[in-house]
Parts: C-alpha cells; sequence; structure tokens
C-alpha cells in the first residue's frame, strides 16, 4: 500500500497510559514525515490539548495537521490557521445546559482558551485541565454564562454510571446533535455532523490526498468513523470490543508501541 497521510487519536493510541509518545513511536513517525507522509493528531480535545504532542513529533516543520473536537476543528500546525470548523447554536446550547443540570455529569465548557466549570473540584476537571494545559475558570452557572458558539460540551461521568447516563441524554438531544463516548469516564455533545471521519475527508479534500492514500489508528467509539473512512482502519490492541470488531487490522497496544509495530512491519513488508 501507498499512504500518504497517517491519522492518529492521542490518548490510548499514540499515547500510553503514562500519557508518554514513547521514543520507538516518536522516532517511526519522525522518519515517516521526513520521507513526505502528513500527519495528523486527531483527538477530542480542543486545540490547544494538541499542542504539546505537536511541537514533540515536530508536525508544524513537516507541515502537520491538528483535528480538534473530534473533527469540529481541523488546523494547520504550523501557521495555526483554522481551515474547518463547525459548532452548536448559542440558543441550543444554553438550553443543552438547563437540561443537563438534572444529571450526574460535570460539564466541562472551553471556548477554544480555556475551561469553564460550576466546580472546579469536580471528577476529572482538574485530570482534564492539567491533560490539555489550559487554565479552568469558575463560573455560577453555564447556561447564563455563555455567549459564544461552542464545538462542544465535555462531561465528566463515573464509569457505572456512564452508559445509563449516555442513553438518558441521547433521548431527548435535537436531532442537530449527538453524544459519543471519548474514555471511560468521558461523554461529549457535538454536532452531528461531526465526527472523526468526516474530519479526515475535510483534510483529504483539502490536502488532495485520496482517502485510500491513509491510514487511521484508534481506540474508541468515537474513533470508528475514522477508522471506516480511511484506507486502513487500524484498531489498538487495547481498544474496546466494538472498535477491534470493525477495523481492518489490529496492532498491539498502546503501551507496546502498537503504532510503531505496524508501520514498521509495514515498511518490511513492501
Amino acid at each position: 500500500m501507498t499512504y500518504r497521510l497517517i491519522a492518529m487519536d492521542l490518548d490510548g493510541t499514540l499515547k500510553n497510559d503514562e500519557k508518554v509518545i514513547t521514543k520507538k513511536t516518536a522516532a517511526c513517525l519522525m522518519e515517516l514525515q521526513r520521507s513526505g507522509v502528513r500527519l495528523v493528531l486527531a483527538s477530542a480535545r480542543p486545540s490547544p490539548g494538541l499542542l504539546a504532542e505537536s511541537t514533540f513529533l515536530q508536525l508544524p516543520e513537516h507541515d502537520g495537521i491538528l483535528m480538534s473536537y473530534n473533527g469540529g476543528r481541523i488546523v494547520e500546525a504550523g501557521t495555526g490557521s483554522t481551515l474547518y470548523e463547525t459548532a452548536m447554536p448559542l440558543d441550543m446550547a444554553r438550553n443543552v445546559l438547563k437540561k443537563l443540570e438534572e444529571y450526574p455529569v460535570t460539564v466541562i465548557l472551553d471556548d477554544g482558551k480555556q475551561f469553564y466549570v460550576t466546580d472546579p473540584d469536580g471528577y476529572k476537571v482538574g485530570y482534564e485541565c492539567w491533560n490539555n494545559n489550559m487554565s479552568c475558570t469558575k463560573v455560577e452557572n453555564l447556561a447564563a454564562f455563555i455567549d459564544f458558539e461552542p464545538v462542544k460540551f465535555l462531561m465528566s461521568v463515573q464509569p457505572d454510571e456512564l452508559s445509563s447516563v449516555q442513553k438518558q441524554i441521547a433521548s431527548w438531544l435535537p436531532p442537530e446533535l449527538t453524544i459519543v463516548q471519548t474514555a471511560p469516564f468521558y461523554l461529549e455533545i457535538i454536532p452531528a455532523v461531526i465526527n472523526k471521519g468526516e474530519g479526515l475527508r475535510q483534510i483529504c479534500s483539502l490536502l488532495d490526498i485520496p482517502l485510500e492514500e491513509t491510514i487511521a489508528f484508534g481506540d474508541s467509539e468515537n474513533d470508528i468513523p475514522m477508522l471506516r473512512v480511511a484506507g486502513i482502519g487500524v484498531a489498538m490492541g487495547n481498544s474496546t470490543q466494538d472498535v477491534l470488531e470493525m477495523a481492518d487490522a489490529v496492532t498491539d497496544s498502546n503501551n507496546e508501541d502498537g503504532i510503531a509495530v505496524f508501520l514498521n512491519r509495514l515498511k518490511e513488508e513492501a
């Protein structure tokens, strides 16, 4: 297979459980960039949450792309220019935030620059701020506070309640929005037109790269659309069962350099 672009989820895929991109995986990706392969970091995170990994892998120097918000915003790593973005209408966002007050979730809102929460000590709030290197501001009420069109709502949920809460919220969401699980303790509400698969389509159209010449790596539910549209969709060994069942191929886990293992195998078979 000839491939010109590699799209990768971050947590549970590119990074191991210690939140590190290992030397082996980094070396493999750097070599591919030097040969002209484009890299895409594809994450549910806000755009600032991708900057550390982008810098570490030198995406700005190699025309890399940042796909944040599950595909809701696409940015050039080198220039910081936004190539594509979609968001939910403000009135709809306010109504959803009011309804979410009835559920056992901690809503973490962002405007692309910082987080806003009603409880800075809420479940996973500190972790999310650390993971994205973003500050957090306390507000009294998110529905009353919001004055911008958000790309998404992030919600932290106790893992044993997540499935039930997801189904309940999905039952009343307007058709323009959808809810997806992005971690064992995270749910996200995003515009229904947003997913990593559509994000990859947008990127390939912008870069004039056929989807058939792409490889995508992922491990979670929100990665499935991207794995489906890529030339080869690769599930990490630590993926959820639904991801393992639909992927074109399965590699080693994120703790075993699964990305590098698969790409090096392709190189050896070429």
